[in-house]
């Protein structure tokens, strides 16, 4: 997959990083509908493009698994994704948090949905009441023979071994062994994926299956919710529960709940969000006057809950 040629076309050279003011930033929690819980991810409105190096240095400040930077298009807007060690095709939860971000800012215009044009194509967020919904490919996978290293740095037995564009998938027995596991961080590193997705079906009956997802090759041990990978699961899970529309638990020390639905070739995830922190920075960005203390979805606006 390639990336816009105008989002590099556009690109401002950077050589000696400097910064003339302080960024205009949001810190929001992703796929929960409560502060430090879900998974975080900064999000960073921009006029017009900066060095690559650039947006990588500002995600290696902000270390959070992803920080997403968002210029405004004639559609709508260019998004990249960035952990903080490389740049990413795909990611759910900072496609969630900017959603939110430009809903809270005023920005969506008249239009539904919001268009976030990307590497992986043009992928769609509806705010809705209760939820934000992304409309996202479908990524799914094919049975593999398991990598040298992998079975031994995850310590599992595994019932079943996938792969798909992006990431191995191991099923194993059971709830309880994907909540357990200790990963060897340092021999998954060597696995040359973007990460791996540890699934098995939920012991809770509110949900469907459960699952963890490990990037440390990408600069991220474990990623607490990780909504690309339910473009996986989906598809997954679907061909073992025979259903379209799950409820999913990533089973990270943070949790999460996403809302996942098959569409033909797309998947449909859901989830709420809460901005958590924010800095207002100096420079003459998105934000227009008056917006910055628009009500956000999810529940809690900067810390704060909301009343409904």
């Amino acid at each position: 997959m390639n990336a816009p040629a105008k989002i590099h076309a556009e690109e401002k050279k950077d050589p000696d990083m400097t910064m003339t003011a302080p960024l205009r930033y949001f810190v929001v929690d992703a796929f929960t509908d409560r502060p430090f819980a879900g998974n975080p991810a900064a999000v960073v409105p921009l006029p017009d493009w900066r060095d690559k190096a650039w947006l990588q240095s500002v995600a290696m400040e902000m270390n959070l698994s992803e920080t997403a930077f968002l210029v405004p298009n004639a559609q709508g807007f260019d998004l990249r994704w960035f952990t903080p060690k490389v740049e990413v095709d795909l990611c759910g939860h900072a496609t969630l948090a900017s959603a939110l971000v430009v809903s809270h800012l005023g920005l969506q215009a008249e239009r539904p949905e919001i268009l976030f044009s990307t590497r992986s194509g043009i992928l769609k967020a509806l705010v809705q009441q209760d939820r934000i919904q992304l409309d996202f490919p479908i990524k799914p996978e094919t049975e593999a023979e398991p990598p040298s290293g992998l079975i031994e740095a995850l310590a599992v037995t595994p019932k079943y071994v996938g792969k798909n564009q992006f990431d191995y998938l191991v099923e194993v027995e059971s709830e309880a062994v994907v909540r357990s596991m200790a990963p060897d961080f340092k021999q998954l590193s060597k696995v040359a994926c973007r990460g791996i997705i540890v699934t098995a079906p939920s012991a809770d009956a509110r949900f469907d299956f459960v699952s963890r997802f490990f990037a440390p090759a990408a600069g991220v041990d474990e990623d607490p919710v990780t909504g690309s990978a339910h473009c996986c699961l989906a598809d997954f899970w679907r061909k073992r529960l025979g259903k379209d529309k799950f409820v999913a638990f990533p089973a990270s020390a943070r949790g999460g709940v996403v809302h996942v639905e098959v569409q033909q070739d797309r998947v449909l995830l859901g989830g709420q969000a809460v901005i958590v922190a924010q800095g207002d920075g100096t420079q003459d960005d998105l934000v227009r006057p008056g917006i910055a203390g628009a009500p956000a979805v999810g529940g809690v606006v900067n810390g704060e809950l909301r009343e409904e």
